[in-house]
């Protein structure tokens, strides 16, 4: 009679001398696909920094959304275990390996609230927003010390200084980009990350002073040029020129702690945004998916922060716009 444990080590065996047939391929072979497939999963989560970006800005595009290569590990791992191939299931701890290294992190519990912390909220309220006054009471709503909005135009922009006066009195907009605080602004004016070959009008950037109990704190609101993704790849020339002009803006900023709220149409392991995120702390715990409102796919709404911390980011419910907001707690230094 064959004990349970050996009964398990024949069924999985790779080979083990069986040579039944499973779907048509030989027991020894059949997990051999699968276990190639995991090694190529492991490779572009690990050295996703190795693939160019020459051709349709391909390194670019997968890094925008690495994070669902945790899908195909899973769809690996379902086929592994219908297979009952030992070698896959070996195979597969590379790329769950490589995703834990690389995320596992954003799905821990943060901290908890402290004595300094800022609380942000982040939103593209969209230029075809049909309910701007319903988008600033859910924004408010959050009880952030400060927000951040994009995709402001001249009808909707009085219904958002109306709606938030009361609990945010001190506002600066410049452009379609504006911040709203509990606290008193100083300074304020426009951020030039205008990249070449726009014309008309174009002012998506704004720098102002937060008067906070802490101290001063140096607020960024930008929204950088979108990104299309096409046959010829990822077209996103415009998007890096403007983020190279942010850089340089930040590392000039003379004060020593800075907040950077926005649209940047980018995720932060995209390399397009290296010369920001090099230069700014992110965050630390949370996914917050925030494009499309519809069905969420990456966060390309962005909290960050220099001698600061980012605890968790979440996305708030939908409003009127095809973004959905996030909030993030900032822990001042």
């Amino acid at each position: 009679m064959r004990t349970a444990p050996r009964r398990w080590a024949e069924r999985w065996a790779p080979g083990g001398g069986d040579t039944r047939k499973t779907r048509g391929r030989p027991v020894r072979t059949r997990g051999r696909v699968i276990a190639a497939l995991a090694g190529v999963t492991a490779g572009l989560l690990a050295l996703h920094r190795m693939v160019p970006n020459s051709v349709g800005r391909a390194g670019s595009l997968l890094e925008s959304f690495l994070p669902w290569l945790g899908l195909v590990v899973v769809g690996l791992l379902g086929t592994a275990l219908l297979r009952r191939s030992a070698t896959a299931l070996v195979a597969l701890l590379l790329p769950v390996a490589a995703w834990t290294y690389l995320f596992g992190g954003l799905l821990l519990p943060g901290s908890g609230p402290g004595a300094r912390d800022l609380v942000v909220v982040q939103h593209n309220v969209s230029d075809e927003n049909p309910d701007p006054a319903g988008t600033a009471r859910a924004l408010a709503a959050a009880r952030p010390d400060l927000i951040a909005l994009q995709e402001l135009v001249p009808r909707a922009l009085p219904v958002y200084e109306r709606t938030l006066a009361a609990h945010y009195p001190y506002h600066a907009v410049r452009g379609t980009v504006g911040l709203w605080s509990r606290y008193p602004l100083a300074d304020a004016r426009p951020l030039d990350i205008r990249p070449r070959g726009i014309t008309g009008f174009w002012e998506r950037g704004l720098r102002a002073v937060v008067r906070t109990p802490h101290g001063d704190v140096a607020a960024y609101v930008a929204h950088l040029p979108s990104v299309r993704v096409g046959a010829g790849g990822l077209a996103s020339s415009r998007r890096d020129e403007s983020a190279g002009l942010l850089g340089e803006a930040l590392a000039a900023e003379d004060l020593e702690t800075v907040i950077l709220l926005g649209d940047l149409n980018g995720t932060v392991d995209d390399r397009g945004l290296a010369p920001v995120t090099s230069r700014m702390n992110v965050a630390e715990r949370g996914f917050a998916f925030s494009f499309p409102a519809a069905f969420p796919l990456a966060r390309i709404d962005q909290v960050m922060a220099r001698s600061a911390t980012v605890g968790r980011i979440r996305a708030l419910p939908a409003t009127g716009s095809d973004h959905l907001p996030v909030t993030a707690r900032i822990a001042l230094d």
